[in-house]
């Protein structure tokens, strides 16, 4: 699994929050959107690592722009943790 942080510019309310989760959420291979408005920060949970384009494209579609990618964390399936041993840091 990886989770990847993105930031973005121009959203000002919940309906921005709306667009940019339904139409990242569009992407191919996105499990979870998480968008934090004050941080401009969209967390993005998929299988396995996005190709940076295609939510740049849906970011785009949603009226935003994307500011650049904050970090990317992959994280092992046995136990959720970055390490894969479950007890991580």
């Amino acid at each position: 699994m990886t989770v990847t942080t993105y930031q973005v510019e121009g959203m000002t309310c919940g309906h921005c929050v709306s667009s940019v989760t339904a139409e990242v959420g569009k992407v191919a291979g996105v499990s979870e959107v998480q968008v934090d408005l004050a941080s401009k920060a969209v967390t993005v949970t998929s299988a396995a690592p996005l190709d940076d384009t295609l939510v740049l494209a849906a970011v785009t579609e949603a009226g935003y722009e994307l500011a650049g990618r904050a970090d990317r964390v992959m994280l092992a399936q046995a136990g959720g943790s970055c390490c894969g041993s479950g007890g991580c840091h």
